[in-house]
């Protein structure tokens, strides 16, 4: 568990001399540079992390970023995901174009849609990686596969939810983003361990959201929190009384199919 914390140190740390180079670079640049740094270090030492704590000899096998020859294919695995994250999408942005706090644009730039796709891409991978990859094999050595999924779910909400939006806008942020680390943890399980259906999922929501933010839809700034959830130009849907709905019936039907995959 102290492995990301020491290489968000020493990522942090090798970051700083850039300042030095680049004067102009700006705290969060600067910020930005030692995350990657860290992603970069942590790509490089997992393998023979997993080969030592997990003692398992295919390392990317055990994270997920390996299909097994039996089950779905990593490119099937991707697109359902990323079909699952449009559908979520779709039912948030269907309100607000029935209620007439949205309107339907269309237009996205070459950068921006670069941009969804490098979120999609790039965020997707990186925090299934570490969340639904590492994070849930450590919990799971350590506490057991049930307390494992809580735990990566529950860990997963707090990192990313901001604590200066008041009470209630909070609790929404970690109810949403506590059921979707277990939408996605369900969905690992229904891909036989496959990483790739949380990465099209994941990122799909991340560069989708993004995207229609971008140009795509038009959202009126009357538009009620409750349907887009708190953050105000960066509100995050999935903290909205929509979003949290969507994700408990989307739970409810992954739930019903890995029940039905467990009966003989």
């Amino acid at each position: 568990m102290t492995l990301i914390p020491a290489l968000y140190g020493l990522g942090w740390l090798l970051a700083q001399p850039i300042g030095r180079v680049m004067p102009d670079a700006s705290g969060s640049q600067i910020s930005l540079i030692g995350t990657v740094i860290t992603f970069v270090l942590f790509i490089l030492v997992l393998p023979g992390w997993v080969r030592l704590r997990w003692n398992s000899r295919q390392p990317w096998l055990a994270l997920g970023l390996r299909s097994r020859r039996d089950e779905a294919s990593s490119g099937t695995c991707l697109l359902r995901g990323l079909l699952r994250s449009a559908g979520l999408l779709a039912l948030i942005c269907l309100p607000l174009l029935l209620g007439s706090w949205g309107r339907w644009l269309g237009e996205l730039t070459a950068a921006d849609a670069l941009n969804a796709l490098l979120l999609f891409l790039g965020l997707g991978l990186a925090e299934e990686l570490v969340f639904r990859g590492w994070l849930w094999g450590e919990l799971n050595a350590l506490s057991g596969p049930r307390t494992a999924v809580i735990g990566q779910a529950a860990i997963f909400s707090l990192a990313h939810t901001r604590f200066d939006q008041g009470v209630f806008p909070m609790l929404g942020l970690l109810t949403g983003l506590l059921l979707l680390g277990l939408i996605l943890a369900v969905q690992r399980r229904l891909d036989g361990g496959s990483l790739w259906g949380c990465i099209g999922l994941h990122g799909g929501l991340v560069g989708g959201w993004f995207a229609l933010r971008s140009g795509v839809l038009q959202i009126s700034p009357s538009a009620p929190v409750w349907l887009i959830g708190p953050g105000g130009v960066h509100a995050n849907p999935l903290g909205g009384l929509v979003g949290i709905i969507a994700l408990c019936v989307l739970l409810w039907r992954q739930l019903t199919a890995l029940a039905r995959a467990a009966r003989p």
